[in-house]
């Protein structure tokens, strides 16, 4: 005999061995292929079920995350474009506000200087007025001076007024005559 039989003769007898499938075997064999068959029908839907709902809630939640950031992009671009308008429109303000300082600046430098040359006017044509009368009446006094001098160095009173006033005119023209000509040497 060979040797493989008398191993198993040994252990305990030909019924007995590990090798050669008995009922049990088959039992075994069916009772696997009956629970895999009842997990297949019964357990292993509800299971994928969950596993594909729970992977569309999964992309469900990956798509909202991906609407919401495309969303905070474009507030966020659009809270750019507003601040750039921002400045920009804070930037025309203030050139605004300087051409109009500049125009007022020089709205009151005109309206300073028209009153100034007006007031000048005024003061000279004051001056003009007060002049004459200061010369006329430097006239009358010197006429009256005069006549007096004259009268004395003459001897006898010049009371005509007729001739005491062309007197002192004439007396006047002559002095003025002779600061006109000095003016003019200068």
């Amino acid at each position: 005999m060979n040797h493989l039989t008398q191993l198993v003769t040994a252990e305990g007898g030909g019924g007995n061995n590990f090798l050669v499938p008995d009922m049990t075997f088959v039992f075994e064999i069916i009772s696997f292929l009956i629970i895999m068959f009842v997990m297949y029908k019964w357990v292993l839907p509800p299971v994928n079920q969950a596993m594909t709902e729970r992977q569309e809630k999964i992309k469900a939640q990956f798509d909202e995350a991906a609407k919401l950031k495309a969303e905070a992009e474009a507030t966020e671009k659009e809270h750019q474009e507003q601040l750039a308008d921002a400045r920009a429109e804070a930037s025309q303000i203030r050139e605004e506000a300087r051409e109009q300082g500049a125009q007022i600046i020089a709205q009151h430098r005109e309206q300073a200087q028209v009153e100034a040359e007006r007031i000048t006017t005024n003061a000279n044509a004051q001056i003009e007025v007060e002049r004459a009368q200061a010369l006329s009446q430097l006239k009358g006094e010197v006429g009256a001076i005069a006549t007096k001098l004259a009268g004395r160095i003459v001897g006898e009173a010049l009371d005509d007024d007729d001739r005491q006033k062309r007197s002192v005119e004439r007396f006047i023209a002559e002095l003025e005559d002779d600061d006109q000509g000095k003016s003019k040497k200068r």
